[in-house]
C-alpha cells in the first residue's frame, strides 16, 4: 500500500504545482476542494464533503501550502484508497490539469497521447524526492526499453555522449525534459510515428498498466466448446481477454493465484499449440498461434503464478526497485569514498602541515642561531663601546661633581650669610613688635581716660539739668519765696558758671587727651607700618622666621569719647577729684 500511495502522490504532485500558478508554494482553497472532490471520483473514495469543508473552513489565512494540503490528502483521501480504481483515469486527470502549463509548445514526433503515456511512465521511474526528477541511469533505462519496442539497435556511443553534454547542475530531466527528449527524435532517427507511438504503447502497458505479456490466441468456449480468437492480456494476478486489441469489448478474466497451474496439451482436434490453464474452480483451454507464442506465454504464466507463491512484485517494478537500491548502494559508497578521500586528503593536509610545521622549526632553529651568533657580537661589541662610554662618563661625571662641591660650598656660605641677616631681621622685628605693644598699651590708657571724662560730662550735664529744673520749679512759687529763690538762682548760677568753667576745663582735657590719643595713634600707624615692613622683609626671606603677634585684649570700657579712650587708672584719679571737688563746695 505505501508504494501505492507514493505513485499516486506522484501524479498529484504535478496536478498540486500546476494550480500554483505564481509559483509560491501555495494554491486557492477552493481549487483544492475542487482537486480533492475529483481525487475522490477517480479513485473511488467516499467523499465527505463535511471534512473538507472543515479542513478548509472560509476563516482560514489565505492559500494553502503543499504542507497543508498533505494531512487531509492522507487522512482522507490516500489512507481509504483501495486497488480497484482505474490507474489511466487517475493519471489522465492529473495530466489534464498540468498538461498546457507545462507542455513544450515546440512541434514533437509524439502525439499528446503518446506525452501522457511518456509523462506516466516518468511518475514511475522518477526518485521519490521532490520536485520529481528522472535520473540519467532510468533515462537510458527508458529508453532502451523504448529502442528494443522499435526493433532497433540501442546506441550506447550516443546516449554516452549525450551524458557528456548533460548539465551538471542538474541531477536529471524533469517530466517535461523527458517528453521533450523522447519527442524530438533523438534517438529514434529512421522511425516512423506509428513506431514510435507502438514503442510507447508497448513500455506504457509494461511499466504503468503492469502487462506482463498480450497476444492474439484461441480460446476454447465452457459451454458451446467451439474456439474463438481473443485478445489475451496478462497481469500480475489476472489474465483479460477481450473481442480485440483495443481492450474495448472484455469478455472475461482468469483470476491467478498460487494455486493455478498451467500444463501444455498435445494437439486435438485440428487445434495444435494448445496448452490448459488450471484455476480453482475453472479451467481453460488455449491455443497459440505456434509453438514459440505457446512456449512464451506458458513460461509468462509459469513465472506469474511462481511470483504469486513467493509474494513478489512484478518483474519490472522489482527490476526498478533494484536499480533504486543499486544506485543508493552507489550513492552510499560514493558518499563513503568521498568521505575517505576527504578524510585521506585531510590526514595529507596535516602530514603536509606538519612537515610545513617542522620545516619552519628547523628554519626558525637556524635563524635563531644566526641571531643569536649576530647579537653576540654585537653584544660583545656594545660591551665594548658601553664601557669605554662609562669611563668617558665617569670621568665627567666626576668632573660635574667637583664643581658642584664648589658651587655648593659657595651657596653655602650665601645661605649662612642670609641666616644671619635674617637673624638681624628678627631682632629688629621683635623691637618694632615691643614698639607697637607699647603703643597699643597708650592707645588704651588715653582711650580710658576719654571714657571716664565723658562720664563726668554726662553727670554734670545732668546735674545742670536738674539744678535747671529746680530753678524752674522755684520760679513758679510763690512771691514770698521769689527774692530768696533769686539768691539762690544767684548762688546756683554762680556754681553753674563754676560748673561750667569746669565743663570748659574738662573740654580742654578732653581736646588734649584727644590730641594725645593722635599722637599714640601716629605711632601705632608707623609702628604697624613698621611691622608690616619687616613682614614683607620677612616674607621675601622665604619665611624662616614665624611673627610674634600680639595676644587677644580683655573687653575695653566704653565712654562718650569712644571705646577705650582712658586707661582704668586714670579714670580713678578723675573720680577721685571730682569727689573732692563736691565736698568743698
Amino acid at each position: 500500500m505505501g508504494g501505492l500511495k507514493d505513485e499516486l502522490l506522484k501524479a498529484i504532485w504535478h496536478a498540486f504545482t500546476a494550480l500554483d500558478l505564481d509559483r509560491s508554494g501555495k494554491v486557492s482553497k477552493s481549487q483544492l476542494k475542487v482537486l480533492s472532490h475529483n481525487l475522490c471520483t477517480v479513485l473511488k473514495v467516499p467523499h465527505d464533503p463535511v471534512a473538507l469543508e472543515e479542513h478548509f473552513r472560509d476563516d482560514d489565512e489565505g492559500p494553502v501550502s503543499n504542507q497543508g494540503y498533505m494531512p487531509y490528502l492522507n487522512k482522507f483521501i490516500l489512507e481509504k484508497v483501495q486497488d480497484n480504481f482505474d490507474k489511466i483515469e487517475f493519471n489522465r486527470m492529473c495530466w489534464t490539469l498540468c498538461v498546457k502549463k507545462n507542455l513544450t509548445k515546440n512541434p514533437l514526433l509524439i502525439t499528446e497521447e503518446d506525452a501522457f503515456k511518456v509523462w506516466a511512465i516518468f511518475n514511475f521511474l522518477s526518485e521519490d524526492k521532490y520536485p520529481l526528477l528522472i535520473v540519467p541511469e532510468e533515462i537510458e533505462y527508458l529508453l532502451k526499453k523504448l529502442t528494443e519496442a522499435m526493433g532497433g539497435g540501442w546506441q550506447q556511443e550516443q546516449f554516452e555522449h549525450y551524458k557528456i553534454n548533460f548539465d551538471d547542475s542538474k541531477d536529471g530531466l524533469s517530466a517535461w525534459e523527458l517528453i521533450e527528449l523522447v519527442g524530438n527524435g533523438q534517438f529514434s532517427k529512421g522511425m516512423d510515428r506509428q513506431t514510435v507511438s507502438m514503442a510507447i504503447n508497448e513500455v506504457f502497458n509494461e511499466l504503468i498498466l503492469d502487462v506482463l505479456k498480450q497476444g492474439y490466441m484461441m480460446k476454447k468456449g465452457h459451454k458451446r466448446k467451439n474456439w474463438t480468437e481473443r485478445w489475451f492480456v496478462l497481469k500480475p494476478n489476472i489474465i483479460s481477454y477481450y473481442v480485440s486489441e483495443d481492450l474495448k469489448d472484455k469478455k472475461g478474466d482468469i483470476l491467478l493465484d498460487e494455486n493455478c497451474c498451467v500444463e501444455s496439451l498435445p494437439d486435438k482436434d485440428g487445434k495444435k499449440c494448445l496448452f490448459l490453464i488450471k484455476c480453482f474452480d475453472k479451467t481453460f483451454e488455449i491455443s497459440a498461434s505456434d509453438k514459440k507464442k505457446k512456449q512464451e506465454w506458458i513460461q509468462a504464466i509459469h513465472s506469474t503464478v511462481h511470483l504469486l507463491k513467493l509474494g513478489s512484485p512484478p518483474p519490472h517494478k522489482e527490476a526498478r526497485q533494484r536499480r533504486k537500491e543499486l544506485r543508493r548502494k552507489l550513492l552510499a559508497e560514493q558518499e563513503e569514498l568521498e568521505r575517505q578521500m576527504k578524510e585521506l586528503q585531510a590526514a595529507n593536509e596535516n602530514k603536509q602541515q606538519e612537515l610545513e610545521s617542522v620545516r619552519k622549526k628547523l628554519e626558525e632553529a637556524a635563524s635563531r642561531a644566526a641571531d643569536e651568533e649576530k647579537k653576540r657580537l654585537q653584544t660583545q661589541a656594545e660591551l665594548q663601546t658601553r664601557f669605554s662610554t662609562e669611563l668617558e662618563r665617569e670621568k665627567l661625571i666626576r668632573q660635574q661633581m667637583e664643581e658642584q662641591v664648589a658651587q655648593k660650598s659657595s651657596e653655602l656660605e650665601q645661605y649662612l650669610q642670609r641666616v644671619r641677616e635674617l637673624e638681624d631681621m628678627y631682632l629688629k622685628l621683635q623691637e618694632a613688635l615691643e614698639d607697637e605693644k607699647q603703643a597699643r598699651q597708650d592707645e588704651e590708657t588715653v582711650r580710658k581716660l576719654q571714657a571716664r571724662l565723658l562720664e563726668e560730662e554726662s553727670s554734670k550735664r545732668a546735674e545742670l539739668e536738674k539744678w535747671h529744673l529746680a530753678q524752674q520749679q522755684a520760679i513758679q512759687t510763690t512771691e514770698a519765696e521769689k527774692q530768696e529763690l533769686e539768691q539762690q538762682r544767684v548762688l546756683k548760677e554762680q556754681a553753674l558758671q563754676e560748673a561750667m568753667a569746669q565743663l570748659e576745663q574738662l573740654e580742654l582735657e578732653r581736646k588734649q587727651a584727644l590730641e594725645q590719643y593722635e599722637g599714640v595713634k601716629k605711632k601705632l600707624e608707623m609702628a604697624t607700618n613698621t611691622t608690616k615692613s619687616w613682614k614683607d622683609k620677612v616674607a621675601h626671606h622665604e619665611g624662616l622666621i614665624r611673627l610674634i603677634e600680639p595676644g587677644s585684649k580683655k573687653p575695653h570700657l566704653i565712654t562718650n569719647w569712644g571705646p577705650a579712650a582712658f586707661t582704668q587708672a586714670e579714670l580713678e584719679e578723675r573720680e577721685k577729684s571730682w569727689k573732692e571737688k563736691r565736698t568743698t563746695e
